[in-house]
């Protein structure tokens, strides 16, 4: 069936801020969505409250509406706009909540709007609980023993009947929210109340838990003709007891029978036919008995998923951009494969590498929370390493964790104590899979390892292979290891830093030197979505150990930009849209933009962002090869956030050129003692301090600075390890627990200006102009962090003077600095006195913030200045910001419900949202001031 010619105009809802349980994998396929529908001549309309999205830039849609998502949202967009037809698919589970919600009061009907990609019906099978058991009955498919519940009599009801342990399954929820599992009837009750209560129904399902049992996903598309084609299938290493989000995944299974695999396509495909009008893409969860080979199904998502993002980076099919063709009237044999360019989109891709995902949490940020792992998600982002086997795949993805690992162990940092690992393997947290591999180096057999953790005893073994091989290793020097042992020990994903510690701790240095003199060299294959049976035109890689290289080197002038990494709290979404913007302004102005990241929720690691795209660790190893193959003019590491910032003194030190600003001054903003030094030479104010290496230095700094101070670290992000103390005993056991946690670090001890005002400026430099891109004033008070703070744009109470000051303390910074491009300073004001807190001289998290609004491609201009290719003069700045705007700070405490909710120097939100007010007698605006400012009553 071709285009539906009737859909001249398309709504895209989207999912709002980042939560954990719904993250940035929507922002990739609102995304890809939105343009695809562009391309076949639909106006497309979008709207989402989260300003760190792509999506939500005017390069992805052709009316941006940043507006809450609320039916009152939904109606002004289809009062000011002919919509033809809306695509809830795309924005996770809060779009389609949404998307019925107006279905459910007719304002769809009344708008003339139809629902595209999914049917209501759909969705009202699909996450009623009790409805969707029942849809598998009767296909005759298998699920667990349950009974539907909307109150508490009903649900102990339902426990006695099905017995313990059982799993409570609220409805409509996202990331598992409310749900759990219950061993004992003493815990029946919290946990029914709390799974009744995260339903916006008040309605869960209480069901059999096949705790224990190996679970599997399926991403499917369909079309209209009924056509279905399994794009992957992923396997979790994790048994079902965690949720999959926090499970490390696997792709293509490994372990998977064929007779079963056939059955479950079966299945899949039975229901994906059976879920009447549906066109797009799916996913589906089964879980497997290991001893009998049974299946049961899990649950249907239908619509793209946090899965979806993750095999579409597995296999190069760009899943989110066929499913909206597919919601339009295409057929899939109508499609191309966007990668070979001349095969169908109706085939299923195949795998020649191996793809392990690993999730990345930050436990550290909820002091006092369970760490378990269990059916609520926990994650706030996750990783993927590609290798030739599962060994290299999975050495690569605990590389790109940016947690200090280097790769799964060898590092001296193994636990010892068996005790703790045993407890540690029955009770999964974030650090199971490194536990597992000290367990088998300390002799536990696979047999009870297993037993502990029901993990496929393949997985297992995989793991023992690497700890017989590193055992092997250990008996030779770098002078007499022989080529073969070297070569295997590198197609096994060992980083040179884990031979370095392996051969005698030596440098890592010259691992990589000897064995590139041995010819043992890193070669680039593609992600082609064929195993090479077809010829390929992508231009994504992933990097081996083999003999023939598939990534051809051109005689462009090139720049590679390194990508941000996992999101985590301090470091999330808003990079990788500095990282797009730099990629796109690049491409502009004439240099191959190369994409290092390792990401794949991203858009920036989607197909067809950068000129040339490498999937691998933002990981100096990893980086210097690659930098050796393409010999680009430089690289650029202020828009990765912190984790490509600090691979900048490795970049330096080899005369890799640094694009943009130098090591060295970028070294003077981050190291907090030489920053303040620079503040007293160029007499700008700021809080009395001392450098610390020692908990002692520490005591007499903060005696002399006096009390209450600041205690913090270099070198870090989302203001990691900050803490303000009262005295002594606080500020040694502050700096005791830092130095722990972040050996020979240098400590700031500076004096907190309580009860001050906060505010930022971000600006660009060019060496000789000064842009002040955007002027915010915090809500809260000095103490609060930056990112958990409500920040108003322009400021709302700061003086002309004050204001004045700001402006000339950054241009006094940005020449000092050197800057080219990008930098972000903050201020605190007590007295009417303007103090510099630090400066940040990269992209920040309020950068986006501000080009959404303001409507002024900043990055665009920032990246050109770095590039050397234009100054300031050469473009035109127009605001077009009429009133305020707000960006208000998203939490996700209820994953860790008995985690204290007080806010501080350290960040905690997930997310934001941008408001826009007319003015400062706007209720949102007086709610947010009379909450949390403390200066409403002077």
């Amino acid at each position: 069936m071709p285009l539906d010619t009737s859909i001249k105009s398309v709504l895209i809802i989207g999912s709002g801020p980042i939560i954990i349980g719904q993250a940035c994998e929507f922002d990739y396929s609102g995304s890809q969505a939105s343009r695809s529908l562009r391309e076949e001549g639909i106006e497309v309309s979008l709207i989402n409250s989260n300003p760190a999205t792509i999506m939500t830039d005017e390069v992805t849609a052709d009316h941006i509406y940043l507006l809450p998502l609320t039916l009152e949202s939904l109606e002004f967009i289809l009062s000011e706009r002919q919509i033809d037809c809306v695509l809830p698919t795309m924005g996770g589970q809060t779009a389609l909540n949404l998307c019925k919600e107006a279905s459910e009061v007719g304002l769809w009907e009344r708008y003339g709007v139809r629902v595209i990609g999914v049917d209501l019906q759909v969705i009202e099978t699909t996450e009623n609980r009790e409805a969707f058991r029942q849809f598998c009955v009767n296909l005759g498919l298998g699920v667990a023993p349950s009974i539907i519940a909307n109150s508490m009599l009903e649900g102990k009801d339902a426990a006695q009947k099905i017995g313990f342990p059982l799993v409570i399954r609220p409805s409509y929820t996202l990331g598992g929210s409310g749900g759990g599992f219950v061993h004992k009837s003493e815990d029946f009750e919290l946990a029914l109340s709390r799974g009744l209560q995260a339903s916006p129904v008040h309605e869960v399902l209480v069901e059999k838990a096949v705790l224990g049992w190996k679970e599997f996903e399926l991403e499917l598309l369909r079309d209209n003709n009924d056509n279905v084609v399994i794009i992957c299938t992923v396997e979790n290493l994790d048994p079902m007891g965690v949720h999959t989000g926090d499970s490390i995944t696997v792709a293509p299974a490994m372990t998977l029978p064929d007779p079963v695999f056939q059955e479950m396509r079966n299945q899949a495909m039975l229901m994906m036919r059976a879920l009447g009008n549906f066109s797009g893409g799916c996913n589906v969860q089964f879980a497997l008995n290991p001893d009998t080979e049974e299946i049961i199904v899990i649950e249907i998502n239908p619509r793209v998923s946090r899965s979806s993002a993750l095999a579409s980076k597995a296999t190069g099919y760009p899943i989110a951009k066929i499913a909206a063709k597919l919601a339009i009237g295409y057929t899939l044999d109508e499609l191309k494969n966007q990668i070979t360019k001349t095969t169908s989109a109706f085939f299923e891709p195949a795998l020649d590498y191996v793809i392990v995902k690993i999730p990345r949490w930050n436990f550290d940020k909820f002091i006092g929370c369970d760490p378990i792992l269990g059916l609520q998600m926990k994650a706030v982002g996750e990783v993927m390493g590609i290798g030739r086997t599962f060994a290299e795949a999975l050495q690569k993805a605990c590389q790109s964790l940016e947690n200090g690992k280097l790769g799964l162990g060898a590092d001296g940092k193994s636990w010892t104590r068996t005790q703790d690992i045993l407890d540690s393997l029955e009770h999964p947290s974030w650090d199971r899979i490194f536990k597992i591999k000290d367990a088998i180096d300390l002799g536990v057999p696979i047999h009870s390892i297993h037993k502990l953790t029901h993990i496929d005893p393949w997985f297992l073994y995989q793991i023992q292979d690497l700890v017989k091989l590193e055992k092997e290793i250990k008996r030779y020097t770098l002078q007499n290891i022989p080529a073969t042992l070297l070569l295997k020990a590198k197609t096994k994903g060992y980083s040179d830093a884990q031979l370095a510690f392996l051969l005698g701790r030596i440098e890592e240095e010259s691992v990589y030197e000897h064995r590139k003199s041995l010819g043992i060299k890193r070669v680039y294959k593609m992600v082609d979505t064929c195993a090479a049976e077809f010829e390929s035109k992508t231009n994504y890689f992933y990097s081996t150990f083999d003999v023939e290289n598939e990534s051809v080197v051109t005689n462009k002038k090139k720049i590679v930009v390194l990508g941000a990494g996992p999101n985590r709290i301090g470091q999330g979404i808003e990079f990788d849209y500095c990282c797009v913007h730099g990629i796109l302004a690049l491409k502009e102005v004439g240099y191959e933009a190369i994409m290092v990241n390792c990401n794949p929720e991203t858009v920036s690691t989607d197909f067809d962002i950068a000129d040339k795209l490498y999937f691998e660790p933002v990981f100096w190893e990893h980086l210097w090869e690659l930098i050796d193959l393409e010999k680009p003019e430089g690289v650029i590491v202020q828009l990765g956030g912190q984790t490509a910032l600090k691979l900048s003194k490795k970049l330096h030190e080899k005369g890799i050129k640094i694009i943009g600003t130098s090591y060295d001054n970028m070294d003077i903003a981050e190291d907090r003692g030489r920053f303040s030094d620079l503040l007293k030479e160029l007499g700008i104010p700021y809080p009395d301090y001392g450098t610390a290496l020692s908990a002692e230095e520490a005591l007499v700094v903060a005696n002399k600075v006096g009390y209450p101070v600041l205690v913090r670290p270099s070198y870090v992000l989302g203001g990691q390890r900050m803490r303000i103390v009262i005295n002594d005993e606080e500020c040694e056991r502050s700096v005791i627990n830092l130095l722990k946690d972040i050996p020979d670090n240098k400590i700031l001890i500076d004096h907190f200006l309580d009860r001050a005002k906060e505010a930022e400026i971000d600006a660009i430099f060019d060496g000789d102009d000064v842009e002040i891109m955007g002027i915010m004033e915090h809500i809260e008070p000095a103490g609060i962090h930056s990112g958990d703070s409500n920040s108003v744009l322009p400021p709302y109470s700061l003086g002309p003077i004050v204001i004045e000051t700001m402006k000339e303390y950054t241009e006094k910074l940005c020449r000092a600095l050197d800057i080219r491009g990008l930098i972000n300073i903050q201020f605190a004001i007590k007295n009417d006195i303007v103090y510099v807190i630090e400066a940040n001289p990269r992209a920040s998290r309020t950068t986006p913030f501000i080009c959404k609004a303001y409507k002024i491609p900043y990055l665009n201009v920032a990246t050109k200045i770095m590039a050397g290719t234009h100054k300031l003069k050469d473009f035109t700045f127009e605001p077009a910001l009429k009133g305020y705007a707000i960006k208000e700070p998203v939490f996700s405490f209820d994953k860790f419900p008995n985690v204290s909710k007080e806010l501080g120097p350290e960040m905690k939100s997930t997310g934001e949202a941008i408001y826009f007010i007319k003015d400062l007698y706007d209720p949102y605006f007086r709610h947010l001031y009379k909450e949390k400012s403390m200066f409403l009553s002077r």
